[in-house]
């Protein structure tokens, strides 16, 4: 297993005494936390997950359940649990960074410092949509549109757009098809929830309700935007981060409870 190519760091990430993992939200990648690096230093070193079919992977056939997907990405990742770490999940990802908390805490490794979870619906509530995995490709380009997290130099470019749908598709059934078992015991790990204030995808009480997830503290944060209130590190975004691993800032603390 070469871990490397699950992974993506940058400069400072190997000095800093803890290690924030994340994980993007359907098509995103480490392009989308390149911005969390440097406000996060020198205490916390940003490392981005690098799934199949996104970006440097581009190439490679995407995950289309998480069961395929976690087994390798914890192996991979593993390794970089070898200080205080934390895992940061958006959208799709919040599910990615709730399973990685549970194989974490059931290894040797043991749990992270802390959850964060945003953008998405707690794992025991039921879906809010009809699948969108199988809408035609104009409808599909649609919804991706209104959704805006994909660059639009993307969907506008017929040829650009055949290339990122596979992964696009595969990530939106990954994220659909999820079914946790039932019953499972709560995280020995505290759990942040983020979501934006203006968020179409999710309500309050669907973020409210990860705190099921959990027998440690849980912090909720709403933060002004919608579903990518958090794109470009934000200040607030960074403050809560800092503020929920323990860390004094300076800044203001983010995100009204």
């Amino acid at each position: 297993m070469n871990a490397g190519v699950w992974a993506s760091t940058g400069p400072g990430f190997e000095e800093a005494p803890i290690r924030l993992l994340c994980f993007a939200h359907a098509g995103g990648g480490p392009l989308f936390y390149r911005p969390w690096r440097d406000p996060l230093l020198p205490e916390i070193g940003v490392l981005a997950a690098v799934l199949p079919g996104r970006e440097t992977r581009v190439r490679e056939r995407p995950c289309e359940r998480l069961d395929e997907l976690l087994p390798p990405l914890f192996d991979a990742l593993r390794p970089y649990a070898d200080r205080p770490f934390a895992l940061f999940g958006h959208s799709l990802g919040a599910i990615v960074a709730y399973e990685m908390a549970r194989l974490f805490s059931e290894s040797g490794t043991g749990p992270p410092l802390r959850l964060f979870v945003s953008g998405r619906r707690a794992p025991h509530l039921p879906a809010r949509h009809a699948p969108r995995h199988t809408l035609t490709d104009v409808d599909f380009l649609g919804l991706l549109t209104q959704l805006g997290g994909t660059p639009p130099e993307i969907l506008r470019q017929p040829g650009m757009a055949e290339l990122f749908l596979p992964s696009l598709r595969a990530d939106f059934r990954m994220n659909e098809t999820y079914d946790p078992a039932p019953e499972r015991p709560p995280l020995f790990c505290p759990v942040t929830a983020l979501t934006g204030d203006a968020d179409p995808e999710v309500t309050r009480d669907d973020i409210a309700a990860w705190s099921a997830v959990t027998c440690r503290d849980f912090r909720m944060r709403t933060f002004d935007g919608d579903h990518f209130y958090l794109k470009s590190a934000p200040p607030p975004v960074v403050s809560a981060i800092r503020t929920d691993l323990g860390l004094l800032d300076p800044a203001p603390v983010g995100g009204a409870p």
